[in-house]
């Protein structure tokens, strides 16, 4: 640290210096944040009261917000993140590393565009800021960290340091305690054993996950992970949720997905699901005895949950079912479906949607929908193959009406909303496997192939790109661990499970991306594994809410 409070990369930088400076930076991010949430207020509001006529028309500026936003909540979680891993003696030289690249990273992000996505780059002036407004950013430790921070000299030394470390770890402290490292060690040695070796040939032959898997998984835990002890799961937090998808994803996204439909289903009914169905099928659930699908999205109407048009009409002590459904996730081989469907034709919008635990036999290969009154067919995808995505047609399907979840018609978007937290702060952490997996198969890659006499690692350019891999890991996991936190607290954190899930998904494709730009043609390959990386990275920015229904939510809810 130079004695003008300047960090100075040519010599050795204290720790509490580097923590003071970063500290430093964060007061003029949130100081930039608040003017900027009151321009873009200012844009969208008509009457004193928030448009969403006016939101839309001003898009670019409110899902800008969103983005920075979540640059700031990611640079205040990555500040707590150093100053507890230092309090705990675990920030050494790769912790600092990270945090200066990162800090250094988005901080010039913030004042010169935030990349939303490729082609899309946010600015100050896009919210309605001035020069003026910008001043803040000039703050000198903000001027220190931008020029020093994210350097080639950093991001060499970073990737010397990841080369010396066991390839099955993960790059930095996790800023986890010690049971949930354990459980993280636990995934990961069984990823490498059970799920690594095999995942390309599943998904290059567009495999089923064999139920070999889901029977050891289910012998560990996983799909009763956070369903309370009194009905059959293992009681654990949301925070151990994160690390198990984070590891199966890391072996291959399908395997860490597995679950997620378990996790809502379990969701939906812990909150809205009457005493008997909690008792019926809670312990199902756990044990993977029921395995369930989610079924809410229909043709032509995507992230517009409040117009679906499946009806159930209630017929004696049955509902029937009419209706299409698009996007089921591993449709044939589950028991039990958590169906979204219209119970009040009066209605147009959400209010008239009800909840179903519907029941239905599983399919074969030669039989995939053996169950009256639904049929179905294989949509083939590029990516995220292992339990395979459905159409299905329901014509006069039977739901009992004890299986109307909680018992009461008209709540069923209601309970879905609830369940969106989970289901998001879940896709962040399986975004994170997935970016991770991208590392690891990129790393080595770069490690062994020649090239000019040379490893690809010792480019700059090549090892620059696994750096920026390893700091934005890190940033989106710490994104991610809060809301999860947040989540186990018992606090609402919708706006920070969304930012999660925001971040992290762009985190995967970048790191995907950069993976296979590495392997060259080689990447292009269908038999090396990144292609599949790649493959799979893409969706996370669409499922579970679409990146741009995701900036949506979480500015509509900044500005209130």
């Amino acid at each position: 640290m130079a004695h003008d409070g300047q960090l100075n990369m040519e010599a050795p930088v204290l720790l509490d210096d580097l923590l003071a400076l970063t500290a430093a930076a964060v007061g003029p991010v949130e100081a930039i944040l608040t003017r900027a949430t009151e321009s873009v207020r200012t844009m969208v509001t008509d009457a004193g009261r928030v448009s969403n006529a006016l939101v839309e028309q001003n898009q670019t500026a409110a899902h800008g917000l969103a983005w920075l936003a979540t640059y700031a909540q990611s640079l205040r979680q990555m500040q707590s993140w150093a100053e507890r891993m230092k309090s705990e003696g675990k920030f050494g030289e790769t912790e600092a590393l990270i945090h200066q690249i990162a800090f250094g990273e988005y901080l010039w992000q913030i004042y010169g565009g935030i990349q939303m996505n490729q082609g899309e780059i946010v600015r100050l002036q896009d919210l309605g800021l001035g020069q003026e407004d910008q001043r803040g950013m000039m703050a000198p430790a903000i001027q220190s960290l931008t020029q020093h921070g994210n350097t080639q000299a950093a991001r060499t030394r970073l990737v010397e340091l990841m080369q010396e470390q066991s390839a099955n770890v993960t790059v930095g402290a996790s800023g986890l305690d010690d049971e949930l490292e354990m459980i993280r060690e636990q995934f990961r040695r069984y990823a490498v054993e059970k799920v690594e070796p095999f995942a390309h040939e599943w998904h290059l032959k567009d495999e089923l996950i064999p139920m070999e898997i889901i029977g050891e998984l289910a012998e560990m835990g996983v799909f009763g992970l956070t369903i309370p002890e009194e009905y059959g799961g293992l009681g654990l937090s949301k925070a151990s949720m994160c690390v198990v998808s984070e590891e199966l994803s890391r072996g291959y996204i399908g395997v860490g997905s597995l679950a997620t439909r378990s996790e809502i289903a379990a969701e939906l009914i812990i909150a809205g699901g009457t005493e008997e169905q909690k008792q019926k099928w809670l312990p199902r659930l756990a044990s993977a005895e029921t395995l369930p699908t989610a079924v809410f999205t229909e043709p032509n109407t995507g992230s517009d949950l409040g117009s679906l048009r499946t009806r159930a009409v209630k017929e004696g002590d049955v509902y029937k079912v009419t209706g299409n459904k698009t996007w089921i996730t591993h449709a044939t081989r589950t028991q039990i479906m958590t169906l979204l469907a219209r119970t009040d034709p009066n209605t147009t919008d959400y209010k008239g949607l009800s909840m179903f635990l519907a029941e239905k036999t599983p399919g074969t290969e030669e039989n995939p929908f053996p169950t009256d009154g639904m049929t179905g067919g294989e949509i083939e995808v590029l990516g995220y193959r292992g339990m395979k995505e459905y159409e299905l047609a329901f014509d006069g399907f039977e739901v009992k009406e004890e299986n109307l979840l909680g018992g009461e018609e008209g709540k069923g978007f209601k309970q879905l909303m609830e369940t969106f937290e989970s289901a998001r702060i879940q896709t962040a952490a399986r975004a994170i496997g997935v970016a991770q997996s991208a590392l690891d198969i990129s790393m080595q890659y770069a490690i062994d192939r020649k090239q000019f006499g040379k490893s690809l690692i010792n480019f700059p350019r090549v090892s620059s790109k696994l750096a920026m891999m390893a700091v934005e890991i890190m940033v989106a996991r710490q994104l991610t661990y809060f809301s999860a936190f947040e989540k186990d607290e018992g606090r609402r954190c919708d706006v920070e499970a969304g930012m999660a899930k925001l971040l992290g998904a762009r985190v995967a494709w970048a790191a995907a991306d950069n993976g296979l730009q590495i392997h060259g043609g080689n990447g292009f390959a269908l038999e090396y594994k990144i292609s599949r990386v790649l493959c799979d990275a893409r969706i996370l920015n669409i499922f579970e809410g679409a990146a741009e229904i995701q900036a949506q939510v979480i500015a509509r809810r900044i500005l209130g």
